[in-house]
This record gives C-alpha cells, structure tokens and sequence, in this order.
C-alpha cells in the first residue's frame, strides 16, 4: 500500500493510534509483573505524545482528505443534529458500565498529581487529544475509510448514503470493540455512521464525535469517574 492508495491516509493515523495503545497495555504489564527497569514510569505521558503522533499524521495528509472539505456545505440543522447526538451518546456511554456490557477492568487515566491536585497538563492533552485529534482519526478511518470499502474498493467513489446494511452493522461492531464499554461503543458507531450516511457530510460525525468526547471529558474532571477515561 503507497502513500498514493487513498486508503493509507486513513489507516496510517489509526494504525499509529493503536500502536501506542498497545505499547501502553504493554509497559503496564511490565509494571504489573515487576519489572525493576520500568517501575516508576508514568505511563500517563504517553497519552499526549500518542495524540501528537496521530496528529502530526493527520496534519501530513490533510490534504488528501477531500471529504472534509464540504463543511461550509453542512446545514444548520445538521449541526444542531450532530451536538443533539453526541450528548445523547454520552448519556448512553456513562450509563452503560454494567459489567456484561464492558470489555475488561481499568482505572482510567487518572490525571491527578501526588498531591491530589489535578495537572492540568495532563488534563488538556486527553480533552483535546480525545475531542479533536481522536474523532478525525477515528471518523476517516471508520465511516469514511471502512464503511465504504467493505461495499467497494473504490470508497471515495461510494456516496454515504449508499452504504449496505452489511457494511453498517459490521462496522458499528468493530468500533464498538474497539472500546472497553463495548455495547455503549456500539450504539455510538450505529449513531455516528447514521448521521454520515444521513447527511453526506463526515464533518456531521467529527463534530457528534468530538461532542460526546468533549462533554465525557469534562464531566469525568468534575466528578473524578475516571474509569471513563
């Protein structure tokens, strides 16, 4: 796959995204299993250095996004439907944590300093990182990219609106597996490939995306549920 296939620009950044989860899940092992050499490390800084790599890739390849160049063409209305599903998604995420509804158990990312202030470093990084950079990486990859590549090869050629009932349901579940609250990670992949396909915009699923991950974030700040995070 060259840099010219359409479809590296919209894996890359999620491939490299993945990476650092998996480094992440690594290291702690490390940690768990006593490894001296790695005891001690905070691995909570490896969160904004993820969301500056995935960045950066994004940034690289911008200009080979041309389905996010229509956003002066979303309607008001679609907007306002965008914000409306977002915070509907995230009523649905912080109320679906039964224990059959999740994948696994964590702590979170907790942001808090030894001396249980909040590092507000730390605390930046994950709101932007998760309600800017992630909701582009993920939308490219998941609505724009695979969505419509499980219909054809030659997705940009695909109009939203077109998708199969296949290539839908088999994408929302993947992207809900792709998260502990893996039923919660459903419904949100149902929602938002529901206003791309709806709308023909993916700036309408960006902007539901980074909604619900912006008022996740704040909302896990102010009541320390980090879980969530």
């Amino acid at each position: 796959m060259t840099i010219q296939n359409p479809a590296f620009a919209r894996i890359l950044p999620f491939a490299v995204y993945i990476g650092f989860l998996m480094l992440e899940s690594g290291l702690a092992a490390l940690q768990d299993a006593g490894f001296t050499w790695i005891v001690g490390w905070d691995l909570r800084w490896i969160y904004p250095i993820k969301a500056f790599a995935v960045a950066a890739c994004l940034v690289f390849y911008w200009r080979h996004y041309t389905e996010l160049s229509s956003a002066v063409r979303v309607r008001f209305a679609d907007w306002m439907l965008a914000i409306a599903v977002g915070v509907v998604v995230f009523v649905l995420w912080i109320n679906l944590d039964q224990g059959w509804l999740t994948m696994g158990e964590s702590d979170g990312f907790n942001p808090m300093s030894p001396d249980d202030s909040l590092n507000w470093f730390l605390v930046i990084s994950r709101i932007l990182g998760a309600a800017v950079v992630v909701p582009l990486m993920e939308e490219l990859f998941w609505r724009s990219f695979l969505l419509r590549w499980i219909v054809t090869p030659n997705f940009l050629a695909l109009e939203p609106a077109k998708v199969t009932a296949k290539a839908f349901i088999i994408t929302a579940v993947l992207f809900g597996f792709e998260h502990g609250l893996w039923f919660a990670g459903i419904l949100a992949g149902v929602a938002y490939a529901w206003l791309y396909m709806r709308s023909n915009n993916l700036w309408v699923a960006v902007i539901s995306h980074g909604v619900t991950n912006a008022v996740l974030g704040i909302w896990v700040v102010s009541t320390g549920n980090w879980q969530f995070w």
